[in-house]
């Protein structure tokens, strides 16, 4: 799987972003997908993960409530919508695919075998 992350910026405390992963290369459907994000100084983190269906999430505590992920397996594209940014969601966003066909999501990234190249996200106080 290909998969090309995009939609990140800066963006003032309080403000939103929405970031894109596109993926191709094999059934997008087959997949659960995952952001992760690596601060500067700090080891990569999960964010947010989804089922193949989409019918299963999870959520890192420090973004629950404000970060929405979403899937659409039609358009081969995962979507991470962040709401009320605060200065310490600055990092590299990741998405990342692993083979699966079950319900179930994990959020270790040793368990992810795709990775995208990562998108900058910076907000400012």
């Amino acid at each position: 799987v290909q998969l090309q992350a995009s939609g990140g910026g800066l963006v003032q405390a309080g403000g939103s972003l929405r970031l894109s992963c596109a993926a191709s290369g094999r059934t997008f459907s087959s997949h659960a997908m995952g952001w992760f994000r690596q601060a500067p100084g700090k080891e990569r983190e999960s964010v947010a993960a989804i089922s193949w269906s989409g019918g299963t999430t999870m959520y890192a505590d420090s973004v629950k409530g404000r970060f929405t992920i979403s899937r659409d397996n039609a358009k081969n594209t995962v979507s991470l919508r962040m709401n009320s940014l605060k200065p310490e969601d600055t990092a590299v966003y990741y998405c990342a695919a692993r083979f699966s066909t079950s319900g179930t999501v994990v959020t270790g990234e040793k368990y992810y075998r795709w990775w995208g190249q990562g998108t900058l996200v910076t907000v400012s106080s």
